[in-house]
């Protein structure tokens, strides 16, 4: 089936639950109108029909043609699918690349949140297309937050504008999440560095979509300390400026892809090894100051953890999509209650079915929740860069670092889940390749992986955001959260959600103590239950959203609103009666699993007997 933009949807998550008008009352988007309703309405318009027209048509073609590596004056060069160029053109053509970037670097200045919005778009139609514009715009962050001004007059009009792409280049083959052991090189050569080094896993590493790929990569100088404290950041361009051109950006760098990774998922993204310095060492310019690399890559990661969150619920969107529409016309036995005719009559579409009915509610509800977060979390990016006042700046900055690693890992995790759930409908048409189901299975599951596990998450979400001030922090974001919601108990109709709800904010606040507690006796009982911590977080910030969207529904009904409003607040009320009760599992969970988990001989995992 063809993909439609959730728009009405992502419309209410942003005006009604991220509060647009909010973000457009901030002095930087005073150009956006009073609500800026409109204005996100003509942009989701646009992009959905860009999406279904353009992106989404390649998807599944892209999935079987795959990306290839061609060898070409004895340097590799990596070839996109069909139809992978033109759209590409068309995408930089309308401006898509550069919503939420500077006007003076060519960008139209819109809030975070607006972009966010449409982020899930086209992650929905196509994710593999979809993944150069988020690292290039990851990579924007980057240069734009700690790059010198002639960094950034170079590189960020061309960047913004999508003309060049950008890259995160971390990971080394002995060097995955733990960055402390990068040895990637970077000697000091006049006005710039001499990189040298592999690098392994580079999304979009190479391809042939844009003029210029520019490479942002971690290494390390000479002398500088070992572990994380000596490893700098480095603009190293796959094209430089040749004087023998015009100086026109032509002339190659010595950065060779090697291979392109063979992978489960997303075929026609290509992922590359890259060898910088095989001849006479990569030209690079250092970001910032030496030895500051991974401070200054965290900008880039934080926007992109937040793009991966968008990415997963995108593409749990589209399958939910495809699972729906698959139910309503696969007709398959007859509903319970007429077991007993024979005829064909009496066969229903399996959407009928009470249980297939439970895995679409159980997708639908997560997904609309989770979409509500992300654009809550984004808002929050808006007012901490932009609030004037300083009171409100902070909590929103607090609220952001809190719910980042939330998002990312819930999001995705829960993407896992719903594209299972997806494949799950179409029955054993869903196993095999031709209905697309699987690609979506197989695409998703990535995300829990990228920028950072979920373990990862987790860990950040209790050493960095919980343990580092006492959990502090912590408790001011449920603060505000209960704040928001101090009045829902006051609608009848959400009354018990209302409560539901309070609920969870307190067993949150209990299992942070209980976290607390833990590190105190031994740092590993912290850690050992990071996991249930992140998803009791998700679990409780989904609800926060859904008890928001029933308070507004509730309210429109009254006043004689539309299905829309019907639909949404039985919505809420399905994920509070079937994704809240986790919220008991999971305390439970953090409370008793930890020692356990702590004091267990590594050798029960391998004994074979």
């Amino acid at each position: 089936m063809t993909y439609a933009a959730p728009v009405r949807d992502l419309s209410f998550a942003a005006i009604d639950l991220a509060d647009l008008a909010a973000v457009n009352r901030l002095p930087a988007f005073a150009d956006a109108g009073e609500s800026g309703a409109d204005l996100l309405n003509a942009i989701l318009d646009e992009a959905g029909k860009f999406a279904a027209e353009v992106l989404a048509p390649l998807n599944r073609s892209g999935d079987q043609q795959g990306v290839r590596l061609e060898q070409e004056q004895g340097q590799g060069r990596v070839i996109t699918a069909d139809g992978w160029r033109d759209a590409y053109r068309q995408f930089i053509a309308g401006g898509w690349n550069g919503l939420p970037f500077d006007a003076q670097f060519g960008g139209q200045g819109l809030p975070f949140v607006v972009s966010a919005a449409v982020a899930e778009i086209w992650h929905a139609a196509n994710m593999a297309f979809a993944l150069c514009p988020l690292l290039t715009q990851s990579a924007i962050e980057a240069i734009e937050a700690h790059g010198d001004a002639e960094q950034k007059s170079v590189y960020l009009p061309k960047l913004v504008s999508g003309e060049w792409s950008g890259t995160m280049n971390l990971t080394e083959p002995q060097a995955g999440s733990d960055l402390s052991a990068v040895r990637c090189r970077a000697v000091a050569n006049g006005d710039h560095y001499l990189i040298s080094g592999q690098k392994i896993f580079i999304t979009y590493g190479d391809h042939d979509l844009t003029d210029n790929i520019i490479h942002l990569v971690l290494a390390r100088t000479p002398d500088a300390p070992p572990g994380v404290k000596g490893i700098s950041l480095f603009i190293v361009p796959k094209f430089l400026p040749d004087p023998h051109n015009s100086g026109e950006w032509t002339r190659r760098n010595d950065i060779e892809t090697l291979s392109l990774e063979h992978k489960l998922g997303i075929h026609a993204s290509p992922t590359a090894v890259l060898g910088y310095g095989n001849r006479d060492g990569a030209v690079g310019y250092l970001v910032g100051e030496e030895n500051q690399g991974l401070k200054y890559m965290f900008t880039m990661m934080n926007a992109a953890r937040h793009a991966v969150g968008v990415e997963g619920n995108g593409v749990a969107e589209r399958a939910y999509q495809q699972a729906a529409a698959f139910a309503a016309e696969r007709v398959q036995g007859r509903p319970i209650g007429n077991l007993r005719d024979d005829s064909d009559a009496a066969r229903v579409a399996i959407i009928e079915h009470a249980d297939v009915r439970r895995m679409l509610w159980t997708q639908k509800c997560r997904i609309e929740a989770l979409r509500a977060l992300g654009l809550t979390v984004a808002a929050c990016f808006d007012h901490a860069r932009n609030q004037p006042d300083a009171a409100l700046k902070i909590a929103a900055a607090e609220m952001s670092e809190v719910l980042t690693p939330v998002f990312k890992g819930y999001a995705t995790e829960m993407g896992c889940e719903n594209v299972s759930l997806a494949l799950q409908v179409h029955g054993g048409m869903g196993f095999i390749e031709e209905t697309g189901a699987a690609q979506h299975y197989r695409d998703m599951r990535i995300t829990p992986i990228y920028e950072g596990t979920t373990g990862i998450q987790a860990m950040d979400l209790i050493g960095r955001k919980l343990m580092r001030d006492g959990g502090k922090m912590t408790a001011r974001v449920i603060a505000q959260i209960r704040e928001q919601c101090a009045t829902f108990g006051e609608i009848a109709k959400i009354a018990e959600i209302s409560k539901t709800l309070s609920s969870g904010l307190d067993a949150l606040e209990k299992s942070a103590r209980t976290i607390i507690e833990f590190a105190a006796k031994d740092a590993r009982m912290a850690a050992a239950v990071g996991d249930p911590y992140l998803r009791l977080w998700g679990v409780v910030g989904c609800g926060w959203q859904m008890a928001k969207a029933a308070e507004v529904c509730a309210r429109k009904l009254k006043a004689g609103g539309d299905n829309f409003y019907r639909h949404k607040l039985q919505t809420a009320q399905f994920y509070f009666s079937t994704e809240m009760p986790k919220v008991d599992a999971l305390a439970k969970t953090i409370a008793k699993s930890a020692g356990l988990i702590v004091d267990t001989e590594c050798d029960l995992f391998t004994a074979m007997n």
